[in-house]
């Protein structure tokens, strides 16, 4: 196996940054498919905003009920701070694309199940306020890998779309990922060697099924070091990186899981690992 002490351009570093909180204004609304909408925010708190990795997340804080504006905390020695008996709504999202020189930030909210993130967006308009914290850090993944193998559901797309688009000319890369139907893909913008594969739940038996049997279909490459991200479902995200790790051999330090969300469960947002 190649390690990091003989190429060290596949090191996959963490950077820190600061914790800042930005109220942030609505300034475009983009119905990509009838499950994907993006919202574009602008606003002067955006003139330090860093991120500098494609899987980065930032929490979002939304209005409460009848307020036009976000409950926000302030960054304290251990965390937020949160005015007294006052927490808003707040999911995580990733940064889809930010644009420094026009202070824009893309963020897209996946429709895949009735939720607050999803309810705000449905009816989100220009004008409206929407409060972010973070990134708090980012986990850097270099493009030098011979090949990158990236997997995901809906809740996925926008850090594999911003993925593909950073990869550099040539790069061989896989994508496998599960939408609910074929109204739900989107076209990805890549220069990068791209191998596509899409599944639907609305063929399989049960939600992550088709994903992990697409996984288990990918050929890998026995040539050059690889590196595997996956992200979405909880359960279904580890039964992938378990299959990677005990029946594919790939080794455990080349391979990023996330939890985005967790059936049953709200607000739940993890590294998969041991």
């Amino acid at each position: 196996m190649t390690t990091s002490e003989n190429r060290p351009d596949l090191a996959v570093h963490r950077v820190r940054h600061p914790l800042k909180f930005r109220l942030l204004q609505v300034s475009k609304v983009q119905a990509l498919t009838p499950h994907l909408i993006r919202v574009t925010f602008t606003g002067d708190d955006l003139h330090d905003f860093v991120s500098a990795s494609f899987d980065d997340h930032i929490k979002a804080f939304f209005p409460e009920p009848g307020a036009d504006k976000p409950v926000l905390p302030e960054a304290g020695p251990d965390g937020p701070v949160f005015p007294e008996g006052r927490r808003p709504t707040a999911r995580d999202f990733t940064p889809r694309r930010f644009d420094r020189e026009a202070r824009e930030l893309d963020i897209e909210f996946a429709m895949h199940e009735a939720g607050p993130a999803a309810t705000w967006a449905a009816q989100a308009q220009v004008g409206q306020y929407l409060g972010i914290g973070g990134p708090r850090g980012s986990l850097v993944i270099p493009a030098a890998f011979d090949w990158h193998l990236l997997i995901g559901d809906d809740t996925a797309l926008p850090a594999i779309a911003r993925r593909l688009e950073e990869l550099p000319p040539g790069k061989r890369v896989a994508a496998v990922i599960e939408v609910a139907d074929p109204s739900a893909r989107i076209e990805f913008e890549t220069r990068a060697e791209l191998h596509l594969v899409w599944r639907y739940r609305s063929e399989a038996g049960s939600r992550g099924e088709a994903l992990l049997q697409a996984v288990r279909e990918t050929y890998l490459p026995e040539d050059g070091e690889g590196h595997v991200w996956a992200a979405g479902e909880s359960a279904t995200i580890r039964a992938i990186r378990h299959h990677l790790c005990t029946e594919r051999g790939v080794d455990k330090a080349r391979i990023r899981a996330a939890s985005y969300w967790k059936q049953g469960a709200a607000a739940v947002h993890e590294t998969i690992d041991d």
